[in-house]
């Protein structure tokens, strides 16, 4: 019996020991499991707040085959917001739609044919055609040429780093390329644009008959958001918003999806096609966009991490009587966190504009910032604003410009040159006001010894 309680005893001690020296902590498993997809750069971005959710190989330079397209649409688009162009205007296919791939996506658009800016994009934006690239192209700048330039401008405005186009279609060119991330930033400033969501979010359209073709069915190339060319892909949370595939680019996709109040954006760059048991081809783009919307909708949510009331630091004043000042948040702050993760787990980093700050101080006034972050990702930056007013001491003050007046390098020059002045007249009358000193006494001692008196 004593034998057994010995042992209980013992194994409860190691078990204690065990866990204390390997302690489980709740951070290293908050997290979820990294989705592993399979493409050569992947993306996704918290779509309000801007924030990545997942990253590979964002920055590295990709061909983006038709992803290109969505550079081109948003020109278009701002040239119809400036006046230039309008949706319902009519533009005629040039020649210049004849020196395109005869292999190319196409919309079957003929030389002479009249079409308007928004069926032109539809066609575009729907089934990806290249000549209603270069109409439009010609439409906004003139010609092809101008209207590259002024996509390598705009990439370079949207703070792009990886990019370089050398065509509105994106038909492969060796110097034609772009990143994950690049792309998102392109993306993002043309959904700004309700009419591209809009057309580029369309599964189905009939375009009208022209004077040269009868009406035209078009289906999206995104089989995330039609079933006419394939059903395995479909999701009801998708929307828009391009696709693209050359033999050097593989396939690609940029992709939103909202659920609740999520949403995403997506970009996938240099997927495969494979070829599964059963004749299943799958499209790798597809398969994995979707399979990365589903791990972000089932791991993640939004919670608040800060509320405005709160107090976070009591920051040192100078030139005062009161010795510090407390700081806020300047607004609630809500970020998507993986669902694992509690707003107490995030470190705090706070950067002060001065430390001390100097009175006075006005509520309100922005004294720094705070970020929150976890594990290397910043999930929010926030500024910190002072809760009271802080009046400055007169006395101080007055010490403060003092000291500040004599710190001057002018003023330091010239109190240099008064001291040397003043040291130079001592030496000045030190030397040659002894030698007359000197002098003086000489002649005045001979006189007196010289003088005899007046005799009577």
């Amino acid at each position: 019996m004593k034998a057994t309680r010995f042992f209980s005893v013992f194994f409860l001690m190691a078990l204690v020991v065990n866990l204390l020296a390997f302690p489980v902590s709740a951070a290293e498993t908050s997290l979820p499991a990294d989705p592993d997809i399979q493409a050569k750069a992947a993306l996704l971005v918290d779509a309000n707040t801007g924030n990545i959710v997942y990253a590979k190989n964002e920055h590295h330079e990709l061909y983006p085959a038709s992803l290109t397209k969505i550079m081109t649409a948003l020109l278009v688009l701002e040239a119809v917001d400036s006046g230039k162009l309008s949706l319902d205007q009519q533009l005629t296919a040039s020649d210049s739609i004849t020196e395109l791939d005869a292999d190319g996506s196409s919309a079957g658009i003929k030389v002479g044919e009249v079409m308007t800016v928004e069926q032109l994009l539809y066609c575009m934006l729907v089934v990806s055609a290249n000549e209603a690239c270069v109409i439009l192209a010609e439409a906004v700048s003139g010609d092809v040429d101008t209207f590259v330039d002024a996509m390598n401008a705009k990439a370079q405005a949207l703070g792009c780093e990886n990019t370089h186009f050398v065509n509105p279609t994106g038909l492969h060119d060796s110097q034609h390329y772009t990143s994950a991330w690049d792309l998102y930033l392109i993306t993002q400033e043309a959904m700004k644009h309700e009419d591209f969501m809009r057309i580029c979010d369309t599964g189905d359209i009939t375009l009208p008959a022209t004077n040269l073709s009868e009406a035209r069915s078009l289906h999206s190339t995104n089989y995330l958001i039609s079933v006419w060319r394939s059903r395995g892909y479909y999701n009801t949370d998708a929307h828009g918003v391009k696709t693209g595939s050359t033999g050097a680019a593989g396939h690609c996709l940029v992709s939103s999806a909202s659920k609740g109040s999520l949403s995403f954006i997506s970009v996938m760059l240099g997927c495969e096609q494979l070829h599964l048991e059963g004749n299943e081809i799958r499209t790798m783009s597809f398969y994995e966009t979707n399979r990365l919307f589903d791990w972000a909708f089932d791991n993640f949510a939004y919670q608040t991490v800060l509320t405005s009331d709160e107090i976070l630091k009591e920051v040192a004043v100078s030139l005062s009587k009161i010795d510090h000042v407390t700081v806020h948040p300047a607004e609630d702050v809500e970020v998507l966190l993986p669902k694992g993760l509690a707003a107490e787990d995030l470190e705090r980093t706070i950067t002060l504009k001065s430390d001390p700050v100097e009175a006075p101080i006005s509520a309100g006034d922005v004294l720094g910032t705070v970020t929150l972050s976890y594990d290397g990702t910043d999930y929010a930056t926030v500024d910190l604003l002072a809760l009271n007013d802080v009046e400055a001491s007169r006395i101080l003050t007055f010490w403060r410009d003092v000291k500040a007046f004599f710190s001057q390098t002018a003023v330091k020059v010239v109190g240099i040159i008064l001291l040397a002045a003043v040291v130079a007249l001592l030496v000045w009358k030190l030397v040659f006001g002894r030698r007359r000193y000197r002098y003086g006494r000489s002649v005045n001692f001979r006189s007196r010894r010289g003088y005899r008196g007046r005799r009577r």
